[in-house]
């Protein structure tokens, strides 16, 4: 199904982000310097939030259809509102560690959990 497929691209596709979130916040943690607003840190949670709003729309729909029972619309709100937050965060050093480490489990724990609903679903 079409729709299925497209949902878990777009949900592969914010792993990868979340991955590069989590590499930029280790660097910017060891430099120490936080990044260019209007030349990083702008674009790149643009770029997020536009992909996250994307996927937050086809998720729910989604979950409205193939209702799971251990995956829930309040999950999947959470999970753009905090992919939203830490692609800002990631940029700046005096970021909580154990806040952003626990937001990036958090988004990993959802995305994987849809990612394998999916799946389930398709088959």
């Amino acid at each position: 199904m079409k729709t299925n497929d497209t949902l878990l691209e777009m949900t592969n596709s914010l792993l990868k982000y979340r991955q590069f979130i989590l590499e930029r916040f280790e660097q910017t943690k060891g430099a120490g310097e936080q990044g260019d607003f209007y030349e990083e840190v702008k674009p790149f949670a643009d770029e997020v939030k536009q992909m996250t709003d994307q996927w937050r729309e086809a998720a729910l729909a989604w979950l409205t259809l193939n209702p799971q029972r251990h995956l829930h619309t309040r999950q999947i709100d959470a999970t753009a509102e905090n992919l939203e937050m830490v692609s800002i965060s990631a940029f700046f050093p005096n970021t909580s560690k154990k806040k952003f480490l626990d937001h990036v489990q958090s988004i990993e724990f959802v995305l994987r959990g849809l990612v394998n609903a999916v799946e389930n679903q398709k088959n």
